[in-house]
């Protein structure tokens, strides 16, 4: 539903340790997708985003990813910097399992990474060395990879000109076929945010997304004849965390809406009101940093 446009250069069945040149650097809005599995016998593995591959003195690294399958296990990300650590940041949930394959995307933002397994946000890392010094993937460890991608997708909107509370005229009226994109941040102690699109001649809501992200709860409704509706909040993963970076996709099909996060998709909501050529608002609410708007 929605495809990372861009385009991609693959490294395929490299050899672990792996050490290789990232060719003209990072921006961000680019993506690094890596697919491997972890052996059997795995301890640990790192991915680490290097500046330089110099061995003596060891060349800084800017974001070590380091899972450990100890105990319960946890992943480990930190900086070197002149040959020193800096502090650990560890998180405990654990999406790598001995013997499975798995997928890593690492975005690159402006102020830090983003990391997603297996289709699901892990965690954001600030940068603590610019990411511009990064020139070099190194992955190292018990661990086997399949391919290695590097994404680079359209430059990463500043979102300058769009305030919240934001309300906007569609570019076309709606139909099966049409498109909302909305891209964001969300914000680092946000309650909730809201999403509606709407029509210009009534008070009616034809869908109105309310991601309780304090409370991890989804809400999807709608606002007919001056009252509210039934709430949905069936999801199977909540996909929106603090401080993350988000492209929320709307689909209008003939006969409901489907909703993409980062290329996930997240749900589906019914048409309850039926003129769609009627919805020409998208409002956009709540604790999120707005970026872009775009509908087609």
């Amino acid at each position: 539903m929605m495809s990372l446009d861009g385009q991609r250069k693959t490294i395929s069945n490299p050899t672990i340790p792996y050490v290789g040149t990232i060719l003209g650097g990072l921006v961000p809005g680019e993506l690094i997708v890596i697919h491997g599995t972890v052996p059997d016998d795995a301890d640990r593995f790192q991915v680490d985003l290097q500046c330089g591959s110099s061995i003596k003195p060891r060349a800084d690294v800017a974001f070590h990813f380091n899972p450990r399958f100890k105990r319960s296990g946890c992943i480990v990300c930190n900086t070197l910097e002149r040959e020193k650590w800096g502090w650990e940041e560890i998180t405990y949930e654990m999406p790598f399992q001995k013997g499975k394959s798995f997928e890593i995307v690492i975005m690159i933002l402006k102020e830090k990474f983003q990391v997603t397994v297996n289709k699901k946000h892990l965690l954001l890392y600030n940068h603590r060395i610019s990411f511009e010094r990064i020139d070099t993937l190194g992955i190292y460890g018990k661990v086997q990879i399949k391919t290695i991608d590097f994404v680079s997708k359209e430059k990463m909107p500043d979102g300058s000109q769009f305030g919240v509370p934001y309300v906007g005229k569609l570019d076309t009226a709606l139909r099966p076929g049409c498109t909302v994109a909305i891209k964001g941040e969300v914000n680092k102690k946000p309650k909730s945010f809201a999403v509606n699109l709407k029509s210009s001649d009534s008070k009616d809501i034809a869908l109105h997304l309310n991601p309780r992200v304090k409370n991890q709860v989804f809400v999807r409704n709608s606002y007919l004849h001056d009252s509210w509706g039934e709430e949905e909040k069936e999801v199977a993963n909540f996909p929106f965390s603090p401080g993350m970076y988000f492209e929320l996709i709307i689909f209008c099909d003939a006969h409901q809406f489907k909703v993409a996060v980062n290329g996930i998709h997240t749900l589906e909501y019914k048409h309850r009101f039926k003129q769609l050529e009627k919805i020409n608002i998208v409002e956009i609410m709540g604790d999120i940093q707005l970026l872009d708007v775009r509908s087609w």
